[in-house]
């Protein structure tokens, strides 16, 4: 059933107030063609655990929930397992269902924010592991032609944060499921980040896949606010892939600036650094800012709107732009 005007405030996690002109929820293929069946509106926007978007307006068309559970195994071999898991599901949990079977390669993503079905959307990733890592496949919806199609690695053209559903297919396809390949032989990941000096701190010599998560979690707890307790998307840019050259202009003033291997002839620069070093990091502006923990994280400390929130993530790339000479852009969709 279609309800309307209904606010947004609760389905995303910037917990920014919007109004949407109808609004569904739906928890099966059928449920969303007898929705479709009966839109009257002309635009269509799809939400999954509402934690990758700012809301800077009122929306005129119909706003989607994905509710679609589920998780199975669909193959399995000594090695390895592949697991299917519903859009709708809380990608925290799954993760969680995955380490409690014993299913390893999600660890290093643990207590990311969001739904399954967003997942290779923007090919998430964190702590040296991606999204791409252990995809195997996703059923998705088209619109227009109210067809299931599949979508392969290949075809999906995962990119840092980046996949053909932000791109070329952006607003024709609903996920609906997506199947990871994981293992039953746990390849342990603890070089990117803090996590082996975590262990460390809890004297784990030979961690398990638990352990990693128990890791990842405290972390990310230590330095990223809870979306229940502050408003935010996490982490609002992405981390600049940039030329060599421009890496090597900025270390004669900044010798330690962080920078890591991309593409032949770049380098990925920290974000958040960057951000830090123009003098962002803990700044606030009535009821809204940069957390005072992580700069990259931008927050809604309750009544601020998009908007707000959007004029400042401008004010941080053009402060970027004019120190680094290096141009910023924004992770989380803009609506």
């Amino acid at each position: 059933m279609i309800q309307n005007n209904v606010n947004l405030k609760p389905f995303n996690t910037f917990g920014i107030e919007a109004f949407a002109a109808g609004f569904a929820q739906f928890s099966s293929i059928s449920d969303l063609k007898s929705i479709l069946e009966n839109n009257y509106l002309n635009q269509l926007l799809i939400l999954g655990g509402g934690s990758n978007v700012l809301l800077t307006k009122d929306f005129d068309g119909l706003v989607l929930k994905n509710e679609i559970k589920g998780f199975k195994i669909i193959d399995e071999t000594e090695e390895s397992i592949i697991i299917e898991a519903g859009a709708g599901e809380n990608w925290h949990e799954f993760v969680m269902k995955c380490i409690d079977n014993g299913f390893a390669g999600v660890e290093n993503l643990s207590l990311i924010p969001g739904s399954v079905g967003a997942s290779p959307m923007q090919n998430i990733g964190a702590y040296g592991v991606e999204l791409k890592d252990v995809f195997h496949h996703l059923s998705a919806f088209h619109i227009e032609s109210q067809e299931m199609h599949t979508f392969d690695k290949e075809a999906c053209q995962f990119g840092y944060r980046e996949s053909v559903f932000k791109t070329i297919y952006k607003g024709q396809y609903v996920i609906c499921s997506v199947a990871f390949e994981l293992s039953k032989s746990p390849k342990i990941n603890t070089s990117y980040g803090a996590i082996e000096s975590e262990l460390k701190s809890k004297k784990i010599i030979e961690p398990t896949i638990r352990d990693v998560s128990n890791a990842v979690i405290s972390i990310r707890q230590a330095k990223l606010p809870d979306p229940k307790v502050i408003g935010n998307a996490g982490s609002f840019f992405k981390n600049p892939v940039v030329e060599e050259s421009l890496v090597q202009q900025i270390q004669v003033n900044y010798p330690d600036v962080p920078n890591y291997p991309a593409s032949v002839g770049r380098r990925k620069l920290a974000a958040g650094w960057l951000i830090e070093q123009a003098g962002w990091k803990g700044k606030t502006f009535d009821t809204f800012g940069v957390h005072n923990l992580q700069a990259l994280v931008l927050v809604n400390y309750g009544g601020s709107s998009g908007n707000q929130v959007y004029n400042l993530s401008s004010e941080i790339i053009n402060s970027i732009e004019e120190k680094f000479g290096v141009t910023l852009e924004r992770e989380v969709n803009i609506l």
